[in-house]
This record gives C-alpha cells, sequence and structure tokens, in this order.
C-alpha cells in the first residue's frame, strides 16, 4: 500500500519550495513509516537547496523531523504504530565506527544522508507521475506530511511532552550539545569559548553548564543573541564587530582558554580561537568548508594543543537525544526559547528568516 504524502519539493538550485504530492514506497523490512508532525530547519537545509553541497533536484529535504509510527518493516522491533518518534542522522551499523558507538562517522555517511537515495540507488519517493524524486536525505526527508526513515535514525521519545517542539533535537541542538559533552568532553571547571550562538552554538552554551564549565565565553556579531547566550549561561560575550576576540579572552582568561568551539564556520574564527588557546588546549568545529579559506599553520599547535572536526557532535541518537529531553525536565536545557513555528506555506520565509538571524530555530508544524 503507497501512501501519499504533500511535500515541500526543490526543483532548482536557490529555487522557492513547492508543496506537491508525492507517492511513497512501503516501508522496506528495516524501514519505518513516520507521520510528521513537525521538521525543523538547519543551515544544511539551506547548503543543499543552494547547491553549495550538491544534491540531485528535484528533492525533499528536511532532517530534524518529529512525528508517529504510521507503519514498520517487518523487521523493527524498536518502535511501533503509535509511537512519538524524533528522527536523527542515518548510519550503517555494520562498520567499524558503528559497531564503536560513532554512528556520526559511519563509513557509509555520504550515501546514507547526502545522497538523495537508499543504499541500493532508490529513493522510494516519486511524483504522481511516477517520476522519481530524490528523498531520504538524512534517511529521512521529513519536509514533508510523511516520511520513510529507517530503524536506525529513529527515536522513540516520551510521549508526555508537545512532540513538534522535539524536532529540532535531531541534529542542530543535538550537534552543539553533543559538540560539548561527547566529543570535547569539557569537565568540571574547565574554560571553553564559543563562536557563533546560533541554534548550534546555544545549545553548546546550555550544554557548557551543563558540564559545569567555570568559564563560559559566547562571540557573535549580534548582540540580541549575545544577550540571550548570557540569559542561557554564558559568563561572558563578545562582539566580535566592536572587539578583538582573541585579545578579550586573554584578558578574561590570560592563560588562554581550555576549549573552543567554532560554529560559524568563518576562518577569523580559526585565526581568533587559535590565538586564545591554552597550553594542551582543544579547538573543536562543526561547520568549516572549503569555501571559508580556513587554512591552518600546523606549528600553532606546538604547544600540545589540537584541533578537532566535529560530525553530530559525535552523538548516538538513540541514547543522547532521550537525554536532552531529561536535562530540558530538569530546567538545563530550555530549548523551546529558541523555536518559532510556521506553516508548511511559509517554508521559505522560515529560511529567510533563518538567514537574517530573525529567528534561531524555524520549525514548520504540519497539520493533518
Amino acid at each position: 500500500m503507497v501512501t501519499l504524502t504533500s511535500a515541500a519539493v526543490l526543483r532548482e538550485t536557490h529555487g522557492s519550495f513547492a508543496l506537491e504530492d508525492l507517492i511513497l514506497d512501503d516501508p522496506r523490512p528495516d524501514e519505518v513509516l513516520v507521520k510528521i508532525v513537525a521538521c525543523g530547519i538547519c543551515q544544511t537545509d539551506a547548503h543543499f537547496r543552494d547547491q553549495h553541497m550538491p544534491i540531485e533536484l528535484p528533492a525533499v529535504l528536511g532532517h530534524e523531523g518529529a512525528g508517529v509510527v504510521e507503519r514498520i518493516g517487518s523487521a523493527v522491533t524498536s518502535v511501533k504504530p503509535g509511537d512519538h518518534v524524533v528522527l536523527s542522522f542515518n548510519s550503517c551499523g555494520h562498520c567499524a565506527s558503528c559497531g564503536n558507538g560513532h554512528p556520526a562517522y559511519c563509513d557509509e555517511l555520504m550515501l546514507l544522508n547526502f545522497a538523495g537515495v537508499r543504499a541500493d540507488g532508490t529513493s522510494g519517493l516519486a511524483d504522481t507521475n511516477g517520476t522519481p524524486v530524490r528523498g531520504r536525505f538524512f534517511g529521512q526527508s521529513s519536509l514533508a506530511t510523511f516520511s520513510l526513515a529507517n530503524e536506525r535514525n529513529v527515536v522513540k521519545v516520551a510521549s508526555d511532552l508537545p512532540l513538534a517542539m522535539l524536532a529540532p533535537l535531531g541534529c542542530g541542538f543535538q550537534t552543539g550539545a553533543a559538540a560539548v559533552l561527547n566529543a570535547l568532553k569539557v569537565p568540571p571547571k574547565a574554560s571553553i569559548a564559543i563562536f557563533g550562538v546560533g541554534a548550534v552554538g546555544l545549545a553548546a552554551i546550555m550544554a557548557s553548564r551543563i558540564a559545569r564549565a567555570e568559564t563560559i565565553i559566547a562571540i557573535d556579531v549580534n548582540d540580541e543573541r549575545l544577550s540571550l547566550a548570557q540569559k542561557l549561561g554564558a559568563h561572558h560575550t563578545i562582539n566580535v564587530s566592536r572587539s578583538d576576540a582573541s585579545a578579550m579572552i586573554r584578558e578574561i582568561l590570560p592563560r588562554g582558554v581550555d576549549f573552543v568551539l567554532d560554529t560559524s564556520g568563518r576562518k577569523e574564527s580559526l585565526e581568533a580561537g587559535l590565538a586564545a588557546l591554552a597550553f594542551l588546549g582543544k579547538f573543536g568545529f562543526v561547520a568549516f568548508s572549503p569555501a571559508a579559506g580556513a587554512v591552518l599553520d600546523a606549528s600553532r599547535l606546538s604547544a600540545g594543543q589540537s584541533l578537532q572536526g566535529i560530525i553530530q557532535g559525535d552523538a548516538t541518537p538513540k541514547s543522547f537525544i532521550p537525554q536532552l529531553i531529561e536535562f530540558y525536565r530538569e530546567g538545563n536545557f530550555p530549548f523551546d526559547k529558541l523555536v518559532r513555528f510556521y506553516e508548511p506555506e511559509e517554508i521559505d520565509k522560515a529560511f529567510s528568516d533563518a538567514a537574517r538571524g530573525e529567528t534561531i530555530k524555524p520549525v514548520i508544524q504540519f497539520n493533518h
């Protein structure tokens, strides 16, 4: 039995999203059909829309889905119809990285998340004329009323919280929080400077407070966001449009900062962060691209410092997303303060508002 879904289809580079009726395949043995309640919008969606990171068009994007399980494949055991779920990135489950508890570094990460198809080259998604449309984005393509995901990237969550609010936990908030808690493993009493306080950076601020970091410094160009960062746990803020970030960090911490996390993807952040890094300090980044021109002179790390690339915070979603929800229940991870809801017809506006900095985390809410 095929499923009809209303999806936001992208047909040209830099284009607008058009809501179209598409047809989804039945779930295969390891797949889960999810009725999507909401989908967060992440900067990665914008990168693929503009083909800075390519995907064959037409395609359906969206990778922060949340919804209710509609049907399951014959081999699925971890969820059942009616369960509330959050969708995250996909992984193969059998490579060395997956076997060692690091699915974010899966050997098949690119194919399973960015190619728009299953491992066998099919998308499971087509228009009403039968023409294939790229789906399977992050194993879900959840800017749609229904999504076909894999059991591995479906995370069961409690049903007593508003499901639409939980959608952004699948990528951006997970990445920022897990970068601090999992990848960098920031210990109590450490110091950390976070460059860029959008959704990922603000999640990192909250996680740094959870980690009991002694000094948390937020760096950005937006005073309103810096003020919010302070409310969420930052002890100091620096506006780099008016101040030299490395000099200001050194004023606060003369020996330098223990950890730097860059979420901005700007080469200036690499330079400033390295200049402020203490001996044996660690610089983590989640967003540098080749176009950024962030080039490192290796001698800058000669005092025992290290540079670490981070994907999805090195999180295992099935355990980390429930942990984030517990932090929220305890009042330590108030990510709901960063969310703004939009109707499906407002998808282009949601992208524009995020690009202008008017909304930190747009979430598209679907009505069934």
